[in-house]
């Protein structure tokens, strides 16, 4: 089973698929990020793949079509050499080329010799539901359709293969110049067979999806500054993290990758957390692609139902479509990603209390309110409502932006975003209309920040802590100067840094914290806490450490650019869901803070 970081990730902004160093599709959803999968190898060797590389021996490299998330991976071999291109596929439709519009859940795959010849074999065994579906295969006039069970797949293909029960396999040569082309599209039983685009129509398809990709990079003034490259692609990964149909934004396109080999800390991202897909918007603010804040704050609305009230609260995330309800269970049947056992679907994080969540929605939204129309009355009242909730409810206990497990804490997660949520609400009130709850606010905006600033700093470590009334350290406390709460230059937010990075680094990454949570097993250095250390030195002024911390953490990236949530910061490897939204927001904000001119204290 290959590692995680072989992965390449294809999205049409409704679902993703991973596709490995060796050619080989190993996970793949339809219609949705968090449908159940069809091809899922990644977790079980035979939950299901496609895979089209050389007979023999042979070594790879691959990269990104310039501006999309179209791969390409050339084989070398001892005979020739060919380049595979995949993506998964736009159409075109009355919009035209728009990312995530007209989308007919459909993988494109063309394979051409580029030198000499060499014999490539294809395996396509598709295995639905979590790899328990064994789909019999009828043919077709180009390929083969599936039979039976609750997903339908047609298979489109110009190269002389067999069909056998539920798979297609054979080999075939390719010289220079000669080229094979694929596709396999996904349909809901009830509208009869799916009809996959003819291989001729292959080549103008993957045209259409490069446009797509580089047309959304063009309808946006993209960032400009030294790190463009490491942010531009960054922009691309969290864009495909997107479900366009309602402009969610999924923390990964993966479910149980685990955040410790042979561990049990495998979880579910293939939904939206508040907390992500928030700071995802603060991501793409950077890369001045706000469009998107309109779909996500009309979800996000939507998503809970219009209102937040002590008995409605705001949950911390939600599915896709909105869905309220995220029941988690195990798959027994799947060994894991090497032996990583339990595989789950569902997150039991959903019923959670996270106080974090209000300040994490109201603060991505006032960075974008002047770029948005004014909001109608009933936007108005919804981000009024969250604003309360914050008032009400800021000194409750929670389970912490890392949604510990363990008994419920004052954490100082929550009573620092309930502060932004209250911070940010005073900016707002004309705009939201509600002028006349503007003191309201601020005065509990203020109580907050006594409390943080009397219970939440120990003076034995010299730091703000993780919860009140403890001296364990998290690295979320390099938040307060990124947020706002206090300047850089304070000297408790100077000591705060020093103490975390003293404390929670482990060769040369940065963990979470070191506390119980709860929970079994051991975990990987987070990368997002080593961005925020070097957004937050760099704040400081310390631009040489800040440089340091953040080419540190690009160095675990693929070599494609992408990031998983965790790192094994000893051996490099990457480890948790892959690719992860919060890992490539915090780079994007780190490099922004590094590009600026000169640091700022404050």
């Amino acid at each position: 089973m290959l590692p995680i970081a072989s992965y390449g990730l294809l999205s049409d902004c409704n679902s993703a698929a991973l596709v490995g160093t060796d050619g080989s599709i190993d996970w793949l959803c339809w219609p949705r990020f968090d449908s159940d999968s069809v091809f899922a190898r990644i977790l079980d060797v035979g939950a299901g793949h496609w895979s089209i590389r050389p007979v023999g021996e042979w070594e790879s490299r691959r990269r990104y079509l310039p501006g999309t998330l179209v791969l390409e991976t050339e084989f070398e071999c001892a005979e020739g050499r060919v380049r595979l291109t995949d993506a998964l596929r736009f159409g075109l439709g009355e919009r035209g080329h728009r990312i995530g519009f007209d989308v007919p859940h459909e993988l494109v795959r063309v394979i051409t010799g580029l030198s000499g010849r060499a014999e490539i074999d294809l395996d396509f065994a598709p295995s639905p539901e979590y790899g328990l579906g064994r789909p019999l295969l009828r043919r077709t006039g180009t390929g083969v359709v599936t039979a039976g069970g609750p997903t339908r797949l047609a298979l489109s293909y110009d190269a002389p293969l067999r069909v056998e029960d539920s798979r297609v396999e054979g080999s075939f040569e390719l010289g220079e110049g000669e080229t094979r082309r694929f596709a396999l599209r996904w349909g809901p039983p009830e509208r009869g067979n799916p009809v996959a685009i003819p291989p001729a129509e292959v080549a103008a398809a993957l045209e259409d999806t490069v446009e797509a990709w580089r047309s959304w990079e063009g309808e946006h003034d993209i960032y400009e500054g030294p790190h463009r490259d490491l942010i531009g692609l960054s922009l691309r990964v969290l864009k495909g993290l997107t479900y366009r149909p309602t402009g969610a934004v999924v923390a990964a396109p993966t479910t149980s990758l685990p955040e410790q080999i042979g561990g049990e800390r495998n979880w579910d991202y293939r939904y939206s957390w508040i907390r992500d897909a928030s700071l995802t918007l603060d991501a793409l603010w950077i890369g001045t692609c706000s469009d998107e804040v309109e779909h996500f704050v009309s979800w996000m609305v939507g998503a809970a139902g219009g209102h937040v009230h002590p008995e409605r609260p705001l949950q911390i995330l939600y599915g896709v479509g909105g869905e309220q309800d995220l029941a988690e269970r195990t798959l027994p049947h799947l060994r894991g990603h090497r032996d990583s056992r339990p595989v789950r679907v569902g997150n039991g994080a959903w019923n959670q209390t996270q106080l974090d969540v209000y300040g994490e929605f109201l603060d991505a939204y006032c960075r974008y309110a002047e770029r948005l129309d004014v909001p109608d009355e009933h936007l108005a009242h919804f981000l009024a409502d969250v604003a309360d909730a914050a008032a009400a409810r800021w000194h409750e206990r929670g389970s912490g932006i890392w949604e510990a497990r363990a008994e419920p804490r004052h954490y100082l997660s929550g009573r620092l975003y309930c502060w932004v949520a209250l911070d940010r609400a005073v900016r707002l009130a004309d705009r939201i209309g509600a002028p006349g709850k503007r003191q309201a606010w601020a005065t509990e905006r203020d109580r907050v920040r006594e409390a943080i600033l009397s219970q939440g700093w120990s003076e034995t470590k010299e730091a703000f802590t993780q919860a009140f009334g403890h001296d364990d350290l998290d690295a979320v406390a390099l938040l307060i100067p990124l947020l706002g709460f206090l300047p850089a230059s304070d000297p408790r937010v100077r000591t705060t840094i020093d103490a975390v990075e003293r404390e929670l680094t482990e060769d040369g990454l940065l963990r979470r914290y070191r506390s119980e949570d709860g929970l079994e097993g051991g975990e990987g250095a987070f990368l997002i806490c080593s961005f925020w250390l070097a957004s937050s030195l760099a704040r400081a002024g310390e631009r040489d450490r800040a440089e340091a911390v953040f080419e540190r953490v690009v160095g675990f990236a693929n070599d494609l650019g992408l990031l998983a949530e965790e790192a094994d910061a000893r051996t490099g490897e990457l480890l948790g869901n892959f690719p992860q939204a919060f890992s490539h927001v915090g780079l994007i904000a780190a490099a922004a803070e590094l590009d600026r001119p000169t640091a700022v204290g404050g």
